[in-house]
């Protein structure tokens, strides 16, 4: 089981919107269809609760309750991965919630408190790990600035095994996966756009929130790099980066945005994304996404 789960982190980890409805309260029916696409289409992983499910704009409750439909629209079709951070014992909280669900997998988010220690992390990481009697964990790291030493001691800790490494640095992933145990596994976190580089260094599968959206372009893009094909990979990468810019504008403000805009362009409205990220898209931004979608003809 373990060995399944590590192999299936080297493939896409599909990052799963959190739909909204006309109030703006979460409709997790709406999320069932993009889960049955996405699996149809040999998506490895689903994660619950990640970035482009605005982990950090949902209540805990609401975070619990997106959980908990995720597991029963995946339903043991691949494994799911369970997003939790925050206050400590919201972290907690929400980690054994979702063991109970039936998530294979935590995600742990860094934590952006601005006094977070690197040695306090690692003990964040251990209390959130017992929390959820075992379930095995992977780091989403999003700043290296705790150091190679400090990543080093968080993958040491019995329950990690693996990685998703979302900084654009692979000299220092390179240097991370050479100071830590070689069974962990390293993830690209940065999504399509940024995996051949960090394939380069060693790091297999990507994180992606194209999923949702474009989830056969994603698959084509995961197959060339399984098979060393970087020129091709390149190619297929070099046809959504008009969406990834989409997504990238107002400081990565329009990350979700982006997501949210193409999935009601393409019949599947789940509804806006909340504040603070940037919600409509401009004129501009909406214009080059509609064109992106038009012109690749993409549907739901």
């Amino acid at each position: 089981m373990m060995q399944d789960l590590k192999s299936a982190l080297t493939g896409i980890s599909g990052i799963l919107v959190t739909p909204y409805d006309h109030n703006g309260d979460i409709l997790p029916e709406m999320q069932e269809p993009i889960i049955d696409r996405a699996i149809a289409a040999g998506v490895h992983i689903m994660v619950a609760n990640g970035n482009t499910g605005e982990f950090y704009a949902l209540t805990l409750d609401e975070a619990e309750a997106m959980v908990q439909s995720s597991a029963e629209h995946v339903a043991g079709r691949v494994p799911l991965v369970a997003g939790v951070g925050r206050g400590i014992r919201d972290a907690c909280r929400l980690a054994s919630v979702s063991r109970q669900a039936g998530a294979s997998a935590l995600m742990v988010h860094q934590s952006p408190d601005p006094f977070s220690s690197p040695r306090g992390l690692v003990d964040y990481v251990r209390t959130v790990a017992d929390a959820a009697d075992g379930l095995p964990v992977v780091l989403y790291l999003r700043n290296d600035a705790i150091g190679t030493r400090a990543i080093a001691d968080l993958c040491a800790l019995p329950s990690v095994i693996g990685v998703k490494w979302a900084m654009p640095n692979p000299l220092t992933l390179s240097e991370a996966m050479a100071a830590c145990d070689p069974e962990i596994v390293w993830v690209g976190g940065l999504a399509e756009i940024w995996a051949p580089v960090f394939y380069a260094v060693g790091a297999r599968g990507f994180t992606s929130g194209l999923i949702n959206v474009w989830l056969q372009r994603s698959v084509a893009i995961h197959a060339a790099l399984a098979t060393g094909d970087y020129t091709g990979a390149n190619r297929l990468i070099d046809g959504m980066k008009d969406f990834e810019s989409v997504r990238a504008e107002e400081m990565n403000g329009t990350n979700v945005t982006g997501v949210k805009a193409a999935l009601a362009l393409i019949g599947h409205d789940c509804g806006p994304a909340r504040p603070p990220s940037a919600w409509p898209l401009t004129a501009q931004q909406q214009a080059a996404l509609s064109a992106f979608i038009s012109g690749n003809g993409i549907s739901f």
